[in-house]
């Protein structure tokens, strides 16, 4: 049975196939090369993985993302293809569906909405029902940085608090965009933010966000 992280994992490599390895990405100066040794050292290399938690692995996760960019591209995106090894964890379909469902939704728009024709992609309910239930879990530790309150509310009135604090943004859209929000990805996320003019400005520069 598809699942929603397997969907997303092949979404994001034939994105990554069609748009070749220098397209930009919403990940700063990363390229889509860079993003496609991301995602293939993150299920193959734990541990140079654990830089993204542990600052003190950051030489080994450099040296790990150095030798997967220089594999062929089209090395890269079946590797991303066929997912993690045999013996992985995310091979278990809990944890996969778990651990990648947001992850490969993120960098699916992280590519999407780099270029300039990008176009709202349209996500049925039980997708974003799906992302909520996430987004709910998470929201706190995406929203741990925060320079404000942070509260995110769903069209249908449903909220969470992501951070607490005074002054305090709502920040309302579909959880799709919402999870970009909290995630790092302000300025790409479509979501109306109501609260202190000054609070809204710190929200939007902020580098904080996200895990």
């Amino acid at each position: 049975m598809s699942t929603f992280a397997q969907r997303e994992r092949l979404l994001l490599a034939d994105l990554l196939e069609a748009e070749g390895p220098e397209a930009p990405t919403l990940c700063e100066d990363w390229r889509t090369r860079d993003l496609a040794a991301h995602v293939v050292v993150r299920e193959r290399r734990p541990d140079a993985a654990a830089a993204m938690l542990i600052k003190q692995l950051g030489p080994r996760l450099d040296k790990a993302m150095e030798e997967f960019a220089a594999k062929p591209y089209e090395e890269l995106i079946q590797l991303i293809r066929t997912g993690p090894p045999r013996f992985s964890p995310f091979q278990l379909k809990q944890i996969d569906e778990a651990s990648n469902t947001i992850e490969f939704y993120v960098h699916t728009e992280d590519v999407r909405r780099a270029q300039p024709d990008w176009t709202p992609r349209e996500l049925d309910r039980v997708f974003q029902d799906a992302l909520w239930s996430r987004l709910e879990r998470a929201a706190r530790l995406m929203g741990r940085g925060a320079p404000t309150g942070l509260v995110l509310r769903r069209p249908d009135g449903q909220t969470v608090v992501a951070h607490r604090g005074t002054p305090v943004v709502t920040v309302t859209g579909e959880p799709s965009e919402l999870l970009l929000f909290a995630y790092g990805r302000q300025s790409a996320a479509k979501v109306e933010l109501d609260g202190d003019k000054d609070a809204i400005a710190k929200l939007h520069e902020t580098k904080q966000l996200g895990i």
